[in-house]
């Protein structure tokens, strides 16, 4: 292949590399900056901010509150979605374009309409989810349905789970020791990579919990959003830190994916040739 097909690729990577990059090191160069409005460098450096905002008793109750609650909608999700896309995958084929239409759904619902939705809907029932972290639950549930599901329908449809199951029934298994210790262990990819991204998206999500809950229970987004009213170096900080979570879990996605594959290649048939 010539040299020149490929000389516009070099630019087109390069400009955008420069888009993700430079605002994110712009936000961290901010957050230490001393003073950063009247030349085109900062005047000086410091942690102050990130010391300043830090020590506040609000940053690890919001932080702690994010985390319960992206833990809890992870492991409602995994019992939600797991048995019903096996299902669909292995006994119930016609319910299958559903579930792929309902995952399609929440992407569709502005988080405004879904928040003015679930409160409608929830407060004539005689359940206790208005102004409760429940509520806050049941909506991530719904809008992190996409991740999870796709995550784990795309293992499903990458494994033979009908040979599975007859070889481990052909060994005298039941079906609970089929789904347990066969069909999970083989899709434990997919589930892995559905609960971080999961956990993810609902740690830094804003608006559904702001509307559904509000200062009820703050969460790290609120907080940060509530220093961009006050103090722009320390709502700097905040986003950064909480960019540095979604990469940890990102790298942890690619790590599983990566681990995934190097595990089947090297138990395919083709390996031992």
């Amino acid at each position: 292949m010539s040299a020149a097909p490929l000389t516009w690729r070099a630019p087109v990577i390069g400009v955008f590399v420069a888009f993700m990059i430079v605002p994110v090191a712009a936000t961290a160069l901010f957050s230490v900056a001393t003073r950063w409005d009247r030349t085109l460098w900062p005047e000086g450096l410091t942690l102050n901010w990130w010391i300043k905002v830090a020590s506040r008793s609000a940053f690890t109750d919001t932080l702690l509150n994010s985390f319960w609650i992206a833990v809890i909608s992870m492991l409602v999700s995994l019992m939600i979605v797991v048995p019903a896309a096996y299902l669909a995958h292995t006994r119930l084929p016609y319910a299958k374009p559903w579930l792929e239409f309902l995952s399609i759904v929440p992407f569709s619902l502005p988080g405004v309409v879904l928040a003015l939705g679930l409160i409608r809907l929830y407060s004539k029932l005689p359940l206790p989810l208005i102004n409760t972290p429940n509520i806050l639950v049941a909506a991530y549930v719904i809008v992190t349905l996409p991740f999870m599901y796709r995550a784990v329908m795309n293992t499903l449809e990458s494994v033979d789970t009908r040979l599975l199951a007859e070889a481990a029934q052909s060994l005298g298994a039941n079906p609970l020791q089929v789904v347990g210790r066969v069909i999970m262990p083989n899709i434990a990819a997919g589930i892995v990579n559905g609960s971080l991204l999961v956990l993810s998206a609902v740690f830094s999500e804003f608006v559904l919990a702001n509307l559904l809950i509000g200062t009820r229970l703050k969460t790290f987004p609120i907080y940060l959003v509530e220093f961009t009213r006050s103090d722009a170096r320390q709502a700097s900080a905040l986003a950064l830190m909480s960019f540095v979570i979604a990469w940890i879990i990102s790298l942890a996605i690619l790590w599983t994916a990566g681990r995934t594959a190097r595990h089947r290649q090297a138990d395919s048939p083709t390996r031992s040739r």
